[in-house]
């Protein structure tokens, strides 16, 4: 049996933006800044998928603008904030301990460049709390950067509460809502954020694309440099047959999302249920403020990547938490700042299950997984030690 249960780090694109992406290649295949017939035919489309695009997260068309994907969108947004704060003597950001690397990596490059960072502790549910961003923030914050929805375990963050305070401190708020959009509902005038970044392939969509919604007003700065496109902020021809299955991939999301929620809670606290019964593992982040779908767990006494392999070998797709840092040795940085000690960290398993899962998926997982554990644990030193008392049992 096969069971794709990775769809944090991938979706399968979807049939219906397949089509559209072929369908505007063949059709629109001039370059949207060109002054003639064909360019402009393609510049209508473009603008077409903007105004879609803006109208599905409660934006105005002008504040869209397409990119690469979630990274470069981060980057643009957070980079951007800090050269406008940094022109007032503002150099204070704040973000989160669990972030994303696009945003951990780009904080730690400014902080190099002299700029505070802040990242505050979440619970062991995995939630920041708003009154820890109120406290942080002073005269010289620049912004804020919190996270909509964690990608590893799927936590939700109370992003409007903290947009509600950054407004009334006049402080930048960033959101990456990459696992987020097209999976809950994303509105950003209720969120009240200035910036918030999106990838296609986490919805159905191509790899390779994004958007980034700038508040209009808010600071913008382009990453790379050349033609006029995107109104100065992003030059490189627009690629309009992504953009295009993108806005079609978020349309059907959206549209499905009620049923595909149904689903996908059922078939998670059914996984939930059953991984819990195996002895000493234990579920990562809030149970009930999580992502549809998203099931991260931690199992003592075994590794990670011997588990994801043997899963492998039996037709499981899943992963041991970001994709981003899928070759790393290190135990995941979320599941440290959750307070899961190096040992228990290592063992980890994220499965994240799409619409095209079903209840017989679930009882396969629930089948291989709990076996697979075992064998693992028959043949670990670590485990032995625990069993025999040598060790301490921690979960």
């Amino acid at each position: 049996m096969f069971v794709y249960a990775d769809h944090a780090a991938t979706t399968k694109l979807r049939e219906s933006a397949a089509r559209v992406y072929a369908e505007t290649a063949a059709a629109y295949y001039g370059n949207p800044s060109s002054l003639h017939t064909v360019g402009q035919k393609a510049q209508e489309k473009l603008t077409e998928c903007r105004e879609r695009i803006a109208d599905l997260l409660g934006a105005d068309a002008r504040e869209i603008y397409f990119t690469s994907g979630g990274s470069e969108s981060d980057n643009q947004a957070i980079l951007s904030a800090a050269s406008f704060g940094a022109r007032k003597g503002k150099k204070k950001l704040i973000s989160t301990a669990i972030e994303h690397h696009a945003v951990l990596h780009t904080l730690n490059k400014l902080q190099k460049e002299g700029f505070e960072v802040v990242l505050l502790p979440v619970g062991e549910n995995g939630i920041v709390s708003p009154a820890d961003v109120e406290n942080a923030i002073d005269e010289n914050t620049a912004l804020v950067s919190v996270m909509l929805a964690n990608n590893e375990i799927g936590t939700i963050q109370p992003v409007e509460e903290i947009g509600e305070i950054c407004r009334r401190r006049g402080v930048l708020f960033h959101t990456d809502a990459v696992q987020a959009v097209g999976h809950i509902p994303v509105d950003v005038k209720k969120i009240g954020c200035d910036y918030l970044a999106l990838s296609a392939h986490k919805f159905g969509g191509p790899k390779g694309v994004g958007a980034l919604y700038v508040r209009r007003g808010a600071p913008l700065s382009p990453l790379i440099e050349g033609g006029a496109q995107e109104r100065g902020k992003r030059a490189g021809t627009e690629d309009l047959p992504a953009i295009a299955a993108m806005t079609e991939a978020l349309r059907a999301s959206i549209a499905d999302m009620g049923a595909t929620d149904a689903l996908l809670r059922k078939l998670q606290d059914k996984l939930i249920d059953g991984l819990s019964k195996i002895p000493h593992s234990i579920l990562n982040g809030d149970r009930v403020r999580r992502l549809p779908g998203n099931t991260s767990f931690c199992f003592e006494g075994i590794e990670g990547e011997s588990l994801l392999l043997l899963l492998d070998d039996k037709g499981v797709c899943a992963s041991s938490g970001s994709a981003c840092t899928s070759g790393s040795l290190d135990p995941s940085h979320v599941l440290l700042a959750i307070g899961r000690v190096h040992d228990v960290a290592h063992g980890s398993l994220r499965i994240t299950l799409g619409e095209e899962n079903t209840e017989a998926d679930v009882d396969y997982l629930l089948q291989v997984i709990p076996e697979v554990v075992a064998y693992l644990r028959g043949m670990s030193p670590v485990w032995r030690d625990l069993q025999t008392g040598k060790r301490q049992f921690i979960l």
